[in-house]
């Protein structure tokens, strides 16, 4: 096994990302907003680390002497600071509790096992002396998917995977790798490269997510059009359960029976958890090749993609924004916006595949009405892909509500789509002293039968933003389900979206989730309250 040299310094318990990086609102950004939202802009309030109040640890004394057994003196925390910064996600509601105050459901310990052994005997105690556990890998989850959720039992654990970091293997002729669930994305690429490969994997959360995280969540990466899913590129996985390990595939390809890696890939730590991951990867880019284009609108621009997923000139990265997150990232730079509509195109491979394929997309991009621009837009994006949560920060500092939320559907289904969850949106927060809400929308997921809608809001906080921004998503989430979208693309489900899983996969396919729990985890101490409905909480 090989380790990582280093490791990215944790998160701050009431922001996104590296502390250092963090920006407040220029001057005229509020003034603009203020102006566009219709209402004036206020410092929101924050609470101090030092004036929280945290719950006094629940864990009773026999519990915690079982899990010190199962991974050992120091690796059962019950201190605060610890605590604190395994109280849920990174959502705007995670922040906007966190940042009132209001840490009432900060976990009762945080455990740290060493290896899979390690978190099977965890999970063993947890469910002999019925205690809540959850999974926590690099905390990015924005859907409650990390919330510490007691359930019927009367404490919880987070089981925090930072010390499975290994690199456990490479096959360079068959070109796979084996690695543990807590590597995060940066360190593994690191190793990786060591063997002239990479994974290819680069959502939002890249810097802090987990190998782990993305198997349990179905992730899609921004390269998902050329690379694909996280979960088409897992070939066999090792999952602990409180009844035991799973092993599961062997082979690039299996008539054993049904799937059962399907099971576990997108269960978000509710029927195992996901300890060692093998998966396909592939040599280094030898040449890379930028693009962007416009297009007249999101129509024209969308019309554009899908000729393009269902060509044979399919790029590694195709990004379409649409006419106000267009304008609005232009305004943010401070330059002169594109019209219409900007898409971002990225070809990756040798060089004769880059040529060869960049030739067939340009010319496909051409004939649907598309503009070619340069390299210099996808620069500035590539420079800013990973700022988006931070500038939610900065936003939320300056008293102004923002947030995403994603879904998928069919090409044909996308345009009445994506108006329907605007208009949910827009009707469900505006006013409360101000204008309508801004809403963006992007395209950066492709497939030849459709492609995905991410939404990013903007709006006024009003006196209460927790229950403005609850309202709009139940807005939002019924528009989904009543067009036929999948209510989650790549967010997962997590605490926010299970109340549409039942529409989502039917009362049949609910009860089948809830047996095969009640197989692998017949206490339901695994992640209570989260992905199946009527499950704890």
């Amino acid at each position: 096994m090989t380790a990582p040299r280093r490791r990215a310094a944790d998160m701050p318990w009431d922001a996104w990302g590296d502390a250092a990086h963090a920006t407040a609102l220029p001057d005229s950004v509020r003034d603009l907003l203020a102006q566009v939202l219709g209402a004036p802009l206020a410092d929101a309030p924050r609470t101090a680390e030092e004036d929280l109040r945290l719950p006094p640890p629940a864990l009773p004394d026999t519990a915690r002497a079982a899990l010190v057994d199962a991974v050992g003196p120091g690796h059962v925390v019950e201190e605060d600071a610890a605590r604190l910064r395994h109280t849920g996600g990174k959502s705007t509601l995670d922040l906007l509790r966190r940042r009132a105050g209001d840490v009432a459901a900060a976990p009762d310990a945080v455990v740290l096992p060493g290896g899979h052994e390690e978190v099977a005997a965890v999970l063993a105690a947890c469910a002999r002396h019925r205690v809540a556990v959850v999974p926590f890998g690099g905390g990015t989850s924005v859907v409650g998917g990390v919330e510490p959720l007691r359930g019927p039992f009367a404490a919880v654990v987070a089981l925090d995977l930072r010390r499975l970091d290994r690199l456990v293997s490479v096959d360079a002729v068959a070109r796979t790798a084996t690695l543990q669930a807590g590597l995060r994305t940066p360190q593994a690429e690191e190793l990786l490269a060591a063997h002239g490969l990479t994974l290819g994997h680069q959502p939002q959360s890249y810097e802090y997510a987990t190998i782990g995280g993305y198997a349990a969540t179905r992730s899609a990466g921004q390269s998902s059009t050329g690379h694909g899913r996280f979960d088409g590129m897992v070939l066999a996985l090792r999952v602990a359960t409180p009844r035991g390990t799973l092993e599961l595939g062997r082979a690039p390809g299996s008539a054993a029976g049904p799937d059962l890696r399907q099971l576990l890939l997108g269960s978000e730590g509710t029927l195992g958890v996901i300890t060692e991951v093998t998966l396909r990867v592939r040599p280094l880019p030898a040449a890379d090749r930028d693009e962007a284009w416009s297009f007249p609108d999101f129509a024209a621009g969308t019309a554009a993609l899908r000729a393009l997923a269902q060509s044979d000139a399919r790029p590694t990265l195709v990004r379409l924004s649409d006419e106000t997150e267009t304008f609005v990232s232009a305004a943010l730079s401070g330059r002169e916006a594109t019209p219409g509509c900007l898409a971002v195109v990225t070809h990756e491979g040798t060089a004769a595949h880059v040529e060869a394929v960049r030739e067939l997309s340009a010319r496909t991009l051409r004939e649907a009405g598309g503009t070619e621009l340069g390299t210099e837009p996808v620069a500035r994006w590539r420079h800013g892909r990973y700022s988006g949560p931070y500038l939610r920060d900065a936003l939320l500092d300056a008293g102004v509500l923002a947030e995403t939320l994603e879904t998928a559907t069919t090409w044909s289904a996308l345009p009445a789509l994506r108006q329907a969850v605007t208009d949910a949106l827009t009707g469900a927060l505006g006013g409360a002293g101000g204008g309508p809400p801004v809403v963006l929308c992007h395209v950066s997921h492709v497939y030849p039968e459709g492609a995905s809608l991410y939404f990013t809001v903007v709006a006024a906080a009003g006196a209460d933003p927790l229950a403005r921004w609850l309202a709009a998503k139940q807005a939002a989430g019924d528009a989904i389900a009543a067009r036929g979208g999948t209510i989650t693309h790549h967010h997962a489900v997590g605490t926010d979206h299970r109340p549409w899983m039942a529409a989502e996969v039917g009362p049949l396919g609910v009860e089948v989730l809830r047996a095969v729990k009640d197989v692998l985890d017949p206490v339901g101490v695994l992640n209570p309250g989260k992905l199946i409905p009527g499950d704890g909480a």
